[in-house]
């Protein structure tokens, strides 16, 4: 069975880190599109929530485009995830038939496990932000590990 997969966290991160490796430039939706390999349209959807919250600025014009509004260390994340996840299922969650024997308790049981996912999720991304991308998370043997925090 195909399913779509939503890549607005990915694309993020990734605009996130473009914008924070500018140095201070504003950089065009359509160079962002061209980094990230989607459409400006969906580039331009993504960033709303983040310039909502803040994290970016949008400069209109000839010459305007898109940077960081916030530093790169102060950006978890976690903050990035929760700006595009919201509260929406993060395991997909279906609606099972009523007169069914397990759909009756199945639906409670998996919305109980999706929020467990959904903090374990959100505790790991808060280890990092988008600095941290930018420098390179360190990936040891057992897995991701956050580079000591220096308050900034």
């Amino acid at each position: 069975m195909a399913r779509s997969t939503n890549t607005q966290f990915a694309v993020a991160v990734h605009v996130l880190t473009y914008l924070g490796g500018a140095e201070g430039r504003v950089v065009s939706s359509d160079e962002l599109s061209a980094s990230t390999n989607v459409n400006p349209v969906y580039v331009r959807r993504v960033l709303g929530p983040l310039r909502g919250a803040g994290l970016v600025r949008s400069r209109p014009g000839a010459h305007g485009g898109w940077e960081l509004a916030a530093d790169a260390g102060d950006i978890t994340l976690e903050r990035v995830w929760q700006l595009l996840q919201g509260d929406d299922p993060v395991l997909g969650l279906h609606g099972p038939a009523p007169e069914c024997p397990v759909g009756r308790n199945i639906q409670s049981m998996l919305t109980d496990l999706d929020r467990r996912v959904a903090a374990a999720v959100s505790a790991e991304l808060r280890r990092f932000t988008v600095r941290d991308v930018l420098h390179g998370l360190p990936v040891p043997e057992h897995g991701l590990t956050a580079p000591p925090r220096d308050g900034g």
